[in-house]
């Protein structure tokens, strides 16, 4: 691959947290299930592209994500985190959690809404009574000595209710924060997210921005722009998911997630070190396109994946 140069632009840091979700988020809203060894080396080749934070499963009951129902089996076969690896399971309640403590997990991650109505169509709870109970769980877990990152979703924008208030957003960040998540990451859930939302969010905030995670959807093509506005504000860690793998089951306007390889494109391009290898990135997600039988959304993907490694799309005569 040709050498585009480095320019790097004032007011950015000068590294960024790159947070892995393609193994649960990425993977948790497809309808064919995914064979347990594929996602075990889905994992394996992301800490081996260099990720240090790498979201491997969920403890949600299977009825409501099946994707998911082999958390267990999945970790028990990936064995202990390596040295400097972080490996967190999403659990959405006290239940969860318990299994999370028996599989042997040392960080767990909890999911707030910042909105009524996805809390209710979510986790069958009024805001305020969610936001209780997470904060519960994140309490318990911290009794364990497990590390939390807290999720707010629908902070940008909600499809039943619409705009957002940041001040509801900031409410809730400070809640999880302030019951032992020491990350705590705001997500743009159905991706109407634009850098002026992205701004009146952070700037509502009262948790420190280096607690601050952004994760956004690129469903109407804002992702890098929302990710660019949010690092000259401060923030330095960013998910995202490989090959742009995901969307959330419980928002029918949800698409794919920030894809790695686009995220990591523009941060090596601005100077911004990850420690992730964007060659490895391309070749694991055109990988896992072959596994799920359909090109990679990502335009990075797209771009620089070895043809022998890009799934078969059919001709506009064969389609």
């Amino acid at each position: 691959m040709p050498e585009y140069g480095i320019t790097p632009t004032t007011g950015l840091p000068d590294r960024v947290r790159v947070y892995e979700v393609g193994a649960r988020d990425g993977l948790q809203n497809e309808k064919t299930l995914v064979p347990t060894a594929v996602k075990v080396e889905l994992v394996q080749r992301l800490v081996a592209a260099g990720h240090t934070a790498v979201e491997t499963t969920s403890f949600v009951r299977p009825e409501w994500v099946p994707q998911l129902a082999d958390a267990a089996e999945l970790l028990d076969a990936l064995g202990p985190a390596p040295d400097g690896v972080r490996m967190p399971v999403l659990v959405p309640n006290r239940r969860g959690l318990d299994r999370a403590l028996a599989a042997g997990v040392r960080e767990v991650a909890v999911f707030a809404s910042a909105t009524e109505t996805f809390a209710r169509r979510n986790l069958n709870r009024s805001l305020d009574e969610s936001l209780a109970a997470l904060t519960e769980v994140a309490t318990a877990a911290r009794a364990e000595g497990l590390a939390v990152r807290g999720y707010v979703s629908m902070c940008f924008g909600d499809p039943w209710e619409g705009a957002v208030d940041p001040a509801v957003v900031a409410r809730v960040a400070t809640a999880l924060h302030d019951a032992g998540a020491s990350e705590i990451s705001l997500g743009d859930t159905i991706g109407v997210a634009t850098p002026g939302s992205v701004v009146a969010v952070l700037d509502a905030l009262v948790v420190p921005v280096d607690a601050v995670a952004v994760h956004f959807h690129d469903t109407y093509g804002q992702a890098l722009a929302n990710t660019l506005v949010a690092l000259q504000h401060g923030v330095s860690c960013v998910d995202s998911a490989a090959g742009g793998l995901g969307g959330c089951p419980y928002a029918e306007s949800a698409t794919g997630n920030l894809a790695t390889e686009d995220l990591l494109w523009q941060l090596h391009h601005l100077g911004i070190s990850t420690g992730v290898d964007l060659d490895a990135m391309v070749a694991t997600s055109a990988w896992m396109a072959t596994q799920l039988g359909r090109p990679s959304p990502s335009r990075v993907v797209n771009a620089l994946a070895p043809p022998a490694l890009s799934p078969a799309v059919p001709t506009p005569q064969e389609s």
